[in-house]
C-alpha cells in the first residue's frame, strides 16, 4: 500500500507520512462491538500504574474472532475496514449461513474473496484457516494458536509473518517475525498469507497532537526533572550524567535483568530473537 505525503499547508502536515488504505466508510457492525471506557493508566484503586496515559479519541471495540472455529463454511469478505485498537485493518466476512464476523485482514485479501477455516486440508488461499500439519514449508502465516483448539495468539500485527522451517513428529517449527525459532504444536491452526497493512510502521504523525488523540501524552526526560521528582534530576545548568539511567523509583532501566531465569515457555524456543541457542 502507498505512503501518502501531504502538501504542507500547515505546519501539523509538513512532516506527516499517511499510510493510504483503501477501507470502508461505513459505521461498524453493532452486533460486533462493544463500549470501552478508558482507564487512565490507572487500577481498580484509581492509582497510575502506566504512565503517559490519558484522554484520546473515543472508540468502539470491535470483537474479533481470533479462534476461527466455523468449520467447512464458506465466507465471503464484505468489506474491509479501520480499527482504531489495533495496527492491522479487520475484515467484514459474511458465512453462507449468514452469521458475521470480524478477522485481521491479511495482505491481498479482497472484498468478493472466499475464505474458509477447517481441520483438515483446504486450498492454500490467503485467509484460509488449516493445522500447522496441512501447511508446507517456507508458507507465509499468521494469526497461530499456541495450544490446539483455543484462539490465535501470535503473528497478529500489522505486516507481520511467520514462516514454517518443518514439521517433525508432532510439533511444528516456525521462525517468527521477530527471528526467533520456536516449537509449535502441528494441530495448532494459522492463517494462510501475512497480515495487511504492512506500511503502517512507516507513517509520520507529523505533529504532537495527533499522538494525543490516540491517549498518549507527553513523555518528560528524568534529566530535565526537579531532585524532587527524579533521581536524575536537578544540577546547576544542563546536565545528563552522574549515574546510571534509572526510573523514577530508582530501578536500573539500561541491562538491569528483569526476566526470569526460567520461563514455561523456554522449552518450545530453540533460538531466541538474538540468535542466542537456548541451552538445555
Amino acid at each position: 500500500m502507498p505512503l501518502l505525503e501531504k502538501r504542507p499547508l500547515t505546519p501539523g502536515t509538513r512532516f506527516r507520512v499517511q499510510n493510504k488504505v483503501e477501507v470502508s466508510k461505513k459505521r461498524p457492525e453493532k452486533n460486533l462491538t462493544e463500549s470501552l471506557s478508558k482507564s487512565g493508566g490507572r487500577n481498580n484503586y484509581g492509582r497510575i500504574t502506566s504512565r503517559r496515559r490519558g484522554g484520546g479519541h473515543k472508540r468502539l471495540y470491535r470483537l474479533i474472532d481470533f479462534r476461527r472455529n466455523k468449520f467447512d463454511v464458506p465466507a465471503t469478505v464484505e468489506a474491509i475496514e479501520y480499527d482504531p485498537n489495533r495496527t492491522a485493518n479487520i475484515a467484514l466476512v459474511v458465512y453462507a449461513d449468514g452469521e458475521k464476523a470480524y478477522i485481521p485482514a491479511p495482505e491481498g485479501l479482497a472484498v468478493g474473496a472466499t475464505i474458509v477455516s477447517s481441520k483438515s486440508k483446504v486450498e492454500f488461499n490467503v485467509g484460509n484457516n488449516m493445522p500447522l500439519r496441512e501447511i508446507p514449508p517456507s508458507t507465509k502465516i499468521h494469526c497461530i494458536e499456541l495450544l490446539p483448539d483455543t484462539k490465535a495468539q501470535l503473528v497478529r500485527s500489522a505486516g507481520a509473518s511467520a514462516r514454517i522451517v518443518n514439521i517433525e513428529g508432532k510439533n511444528a517449527t516456525l521462525r517468527m517475525p521477530s527471528g526467533e525459532l520456536r516449537l509449535v504444536n502441528a494441530n495448532c491452526r494459522a492463517t494462510i498469507g501475512e497480515v495487511g497493512n504492512g506500511t503502517k510502521a512507516k507513517e509520520k504523525l507529523g505533529k504532537a497532537g495527533r499522538n494525543r488523540w490516540k491517549g498518549r501524552r507527553p513523555r518528560v526526560r528524568g534529566v530535565a526533572m526537579n531532585p524532587v521528582d527524579h533521581p536524575m534530576g536537578g544540577g546547576e545548568g544542563r546536565t545528563s550524567g552522574g549515574g546510571h539511567p534509572v526510573s523514577p523509583w530508582g530501578q536500573l532501566s539500561k541491562g538491569y535483568p528483569t526476566r526470569k531465569k526460567k520461563l514455561p515457555s523456554n522449552k518450545m524456543i530453540l533460538v531466541r530473537r538474538n540468535g542466542r541457542k537456548i541451552k538445555r
